[in-house]
C-alpha cells in the first residue's frame, strides 16, 4: 500500500499567474489549475502583470478577472510606484489586497524603487497590518532591513539567493526584526552551471548562483532562517524566451512540491519542515487559516519524470523538465469540495475565492 502524506493548505506567497494583457503567456484560470496540479490550496499574486496593480483602476481589474476565472483560492498584493502612490494605501488597510509588494532591484517602469528616500516613504505609509514584500537582492538587503529597523515593518524578503543575503537575515532575525525569508526551487535545485544546458530556460531574475550560494540556502532551510519555499512562479511563452531577447522567469507551481518531496526522501530535510515551509509558516507570515476540510494528499511513494506534456500551465514547459522525482498529488479539496483528482480539475473558474475579499468570514 502507498504511504501519503496529508499536507493541510499549502499555500504559494509568491505567484506571477499572468493574465490581463499578458494572456497570451498564461490566463489566471490556467495557472491556479496548475497551482491545483502543485497541490496548492491559495497562491499570492504579485502586481507587475500590466496594467501594474498601483492605483485602484488597476486592481479592480484584475480583481474582477480573477473572481471569475481562479479554481483555487488566491490573493493580490498591490504595488509600490516610484510615482508616488502612497495616497492610495490608506483605502487598503481593511481592503481586498494581502500586502505591498516592493521591488527595489532588476525590475523595469514605474515598479523599480531604486532610491532609499522613496522606500522609506512607501514603509511609513504602508498599513501595518498587512506585510510588505520585497525583492531586494545583496547590499540592498541591507538597506531595506534598515527600514525594518526604524518602522518595524513586517517584511517577507522574496526569493533570497546568496549567501551574503542569507547572512544578513539570519542576523535580523536573531535580533528580533519581524522578517521573513522566501527562496524558490530553482536557486535550490538548479546551480548556476546549469545555465549552459538550459540556455534561456534558466533564466530568472534573481539568476542562478554558485555551489556555495546554494549550499548556504540549504543551511538556512536546516536552522530554521528560511520560512518559505516559493515558486515565484512566472510563464512566459516558449517562443519568447527562445527569441533573441528571452525575458527573465520560470513556471514552478507543479514541480515545487515533488522537487522538496523528492529531498526529503534523499535526506536533506524532514516531511514536518516540508509542510511548513509550503503551508504553515506562509499561513503564519499571512495571517491565514485554511478553511475547514482544506488540504492536499500525496503520494510519496509514486515517482516519475517531469515532462512538459503533463504540466497544466500555459506556457508548457519547466526548466525541471527530465528530472525524476519522488511524490505525486492525487487529491486535493478547498472547504470539502474536491477540486482536483490527480489528473483533472473538478471545479469550473469562478470557483476560487480572494481571501482577502468580502466572501471570507
Amino acid at each position: 500500500m502507498a504511504r501519503t502524506l496529508t499536507l493541510p493548505g499549502m499555500l504559494d506567497p509568491h505567484v506571477h499567474l499572468r493574465g490581463l494583457e499578458w494572456a497570451r503567456k498564461a490566463t489566471f484560470a490556467s495557472e491556479t489549475a496548475a497551482a491545483l496540479a502543485g497541490g496548492y490550496w491559495a497562491v499570492l499574486d504579485m502586481p507587475n502583470t500590466p496594467p501594474a496593480t498601483i492605483d485602484a483602476a488597476a486592481l479592480d481589474t484584475k480583481l474582477a478577472a480573477l473572481n471569475a476565472e481562479a479554481v483555487c483560492d488566491w490573493g493580490v498584493y498591490f504595488g509600490a510606484s516610484q510615482d508616488d502612490n502612497t495616497a492610495e494605501y490608506a483605502a487598503l488597510e481593511n481592503g481586498p489586497v494581502c500586502g505591498l509588494k516592493m521591488y527595489n532591484n532588476a525590475t523595469t517602469g514605474t515598479l523599480l524603487i531604486a532610491d532609499q528616500a522613496q522606500r522609506r516613504r512607501h514603509y511609513h505609509a504602508w498599513p501595518p497590518a498587512k506585510p510588505i514584500a520585497v525583492h531586494a537582492e545583496g547590499q540592498t538587503v541591507a538597506d531595506i532591513l534598515a527600514l525594518v529597523r526604524e518602522t518595524r515593518r513586517q517584511t517577507h524578503f522574496c526569493h533570497v539567493s546568496t549567501a551574503e543575503e542569507i547572512a544578513l537575515l539570519h542576523a535580523a532575525k536573531a535580533d528580533g526584526l519581524p522578517v521573513s525569508v522566501g527562496v524558490t526551487p530553482h536557486h535550490l535545485f538548479l546551480p548556476a552551471d546549469d545555465v549552459r544546458a538550459l540556455g534561456p530556460l534558466g533564466l530568472m531574475k534573481p539568476e542562478l548562483k554558485t555551489a556555495a550560494d546554494q549550499a548556504a540556502l540549504w543551511d538556512g532551510i536546516a536552522d530554521g532562517t528560511v520560512d518559505v519555499v516559493e515558486s515565484d512562479h512566472a510563464p512566459h511563452t516558449l517562443a519568447e524566451k527562445q527569441s533573441e531577447q528571452p525575458p527573465f522567469g520560470v513556471p514552478g507551481l507543479e514541480t515545487t512540491l515533488p522537487l522538496l518531496l523528492t529531498a526529503a526522501h534523499e535526506g536533506r530535510l524532514t516531511l514536518e519542515r516540508v509542510i511548513e515551509l509550503v503551508a504553515l509558516n506562509p499561513q503564519r507570515i499571512f495571517g491565514l487559516t485554511p478553511p475547514p476540510e482544506t488540504d492536499t494528499v500525496v503520494d510519496l511513494d509514486a515517482t516519475y519524470t517531469i515532462t512538459r506534456a503533463t504540466l497544466f500551465t500555459l506556457c508548457g514547459w519547466s526548466p525541471f523538465e527530465g528530472m525524476q522525482v519522488r511524490g505525486r498529488v492525487r487529491a486535493v479539496r478547498i472547504r470539502g469540495e474536491a477540486v482536483f483528482d490527480g489528473e483533472r480539475v473538478l471545479v469550473p473558474p469562478g470557483n476560487g475565492i480572494n481571501l482577502w475579499g468580502p466572501d471570507v468570514a
